[in-house]
């Protein structure tokens, strides 16, 4: 299984991944290792998927799945579930927990705390970063952060319009940094990797890595909802190792 190990230096006992489309049972426009059981894949396949995955992967349990819905919600998982939790983030202080985050062009985020007895995970797209799920879920650790910004739509890639630059230079006027104006009108490519940071540093949270890898521009590798519409979705796992 392709598996992109963060580059950050968490703790020994901290084990994070994210997962690529390459691998799995899925045919057609899902072609490759969907996890997401919400997109029009068949259901059976999507759950051979996922065993395989956690199987490949060696986890300690199955992952926490998440009904995501851009909210800010971040639940705390005391231990493993079968139900999807319907919110944007999981954090967890028990071992063996295995949060998880999908994406197809948002954000993933992962955080550890730095002694390693707090994980999350985060799916952040543009209405959940600029409402706050980057906030709400670093409210959740009682100790110094790190943070790993998974697969995502790039720079180059993302164009938004006038009402996203408002909505986010309203809350801070610094994020208009992370815009460049296209020749057209009220169109701009946003930077979500600098939006997400800078949502980070406004909580103290210093220590922040990038995989630097774009989903829209690598189809062979990821699943991307902005450049295929209907298709699947890879995932980004952390958890405390026993």
């Amino acid at each position: 299984m392709d598996m992109i190990i963060p580059n950050w230096p968490a703790p020994k006992n901290i084990k994070a991944f994210a997962s690529t489309r390459l691998g799995g049972q899925s045919c057609g426009v899902y072609q490759g290792l969907n996890l997401g059981t919400h997109v029009g894949d068949d259901i059976i396949t999507v759950q051979h998927n996922r065993q395989w995955l956690a199987e490949q992967a060696e986890m300690p349990s199955a992952p926490v799945w998440l009904n995501q819905t851009h909210s800010t919600r971040v639940f705390e998982a005391v231990a493993p579930s079968d139900v999807a939790l319907d919110c944007d983030g999981v954090f967890t202080r028990a071992k063996g927990v295995v949060c998880s985050a999908m994406t197809a062009d948002c954000l993933p985020v992962l955080l550890t705390n730095l002694d390693g007895s707090q994980v999350a995970a985060v799916h952040a797209g543009w209405r959940g970063l600029a409402d706050g799920i980057i906030e709400n879920a670093i409210s959740q650790f009682d100790s110094p952060v790190m943070a790993w910004i998974g697969p995502a739509i790039g720079t180059q890639a993302f164009e938004v319009g006038q009402e996203v630059v408002d909505i986010f230079c309203a809350a801070d006027p610094k994020a208009i940094s992370a815009f460049k104006a296209k020749p057209q009108p009220t169109k701009y490519l946003a930077d979500m990797n600098l939006l997400v940071t800078q949502r980070l540093n406004s909580v103290g949270v210093e220590q922040i890595y990038y995989s630097d890898l774009c989903t829209y521009q690598n189809p062979q590798q990821f699943y991307s909802y902005r450049r295929d519409g209907t298709t699947g979705r890879q995932a980004s796992f952390i958890w405390i190792e026993s």
